[in-house]
């Protein structure tokens, strides 16, 4: 891997940088794209140090109050922001608001001297209920775009990837990568900041195709399994990160 000018990276957001679904080796920790991408870096920095924020389930004005001002304090050299996500799925919710909101956390990780990196969302078509949010998400997404622009920041657009569509980069809830769609996220954002640590959409293993009936069965399977509990927990008032706290509260060697 070529040389970088990183010494220092911060992780903040929501699962999607905790690593939901990405079991590290001792199959108890996640991992997911963020630990991935620090190691790679990691590998070429022997004083490289890294902390990840993130917490599951949190929403945009829970990460600016929490994760910014704290990942600001720690001048990392690279800070990546994924949020609003969980924002934006909920009914009701307005992206201009949450862009709002993104822009006040971007201002204040630039201002700290960080080079910000940000994620679009992911194109939803043909998917399963968060198809429906489709017109909102490209509505978030054109407002990340111009925040990038506005403070110098390196967007991850994740919108046109074709390798997102294959069922193989998630994992069975639909929400969160698979371990290989963590692997290729962490190769993808090297790529965009101009690392070359390997290829990130080499293309999928062939696999067969799904009959009508079989995908009807999985979708419906997939409502029962993590759909509906996920509305129950939205009804009751609680979410999945309710208790835990931050896996790398600290700038640490890995």
């Amino acid at each position: 891997m070529q040389h970088h000018r990183f010494t220092t990276f911060v992780a903040v957001g929501d699962s999607f940088t905790e690593g939901l679904e990405d079991l590290g080796p001792d199959g108890q920790a996640y991992r997911g794209w963020a630990d991935r991408l620090a190691e790679l870096l990691a590998a070429d920095a022997p004083e490289f140090r890294y902390a990840n924020l993130a917490v599951r389930s949190r929403k945009m004005r829970e990460i600016l109050a929490d994760q910014v001002p704290v990942a600001a304090a720690m001048k990392a050299d690279l800070v990546s922001l994924c949020a609003g996500t969980n924002d934006i799925i909920r009914p009701g919710s307005d992206p201009d608001g949450v862009a709002r909101l993104f822009e006040e956390a971007v201002t204040q990780l630039t201002a700290a001297g960080s080079h910000v990196v940000i994620f679009t969302g992911m194109d939803t078509k043909g998917t399963p209920v968060l198809g429906r949010l489709r017109g909102k998400i490209a509505t978030y997404n054109g407002h990340l775009r111009a925040i990038a622009d506005r403070h110098g920041a390196t967007v991850v657009d994740l919108w046109p990837l074709e390798m997102l569509r294959d069922s193989r980069a998630w994992a069975a809830d639909r929400l969160h990568p698979s371990p290989e769609g963590h692997r290729r996220l962490a190769l993808l954002v090297a790529d965009r900041l101009g690392i070359e640590a390997g290829s990130w959409d080499e293309p999928w293993p062939p696999a067969p195709p799904l009959a009508p009936m079989a995908q009807r069965r999985a979708d419906l399977r997939w409502a029962k399994e993590f759909f509906v509990p996920w509305i129950g927990r939205r009804l009751r008032g609680v979410t999945s990160g309710d208790g835990l706290t931050a896996k790398r509260p600290e700038l640490s060697e890995l």
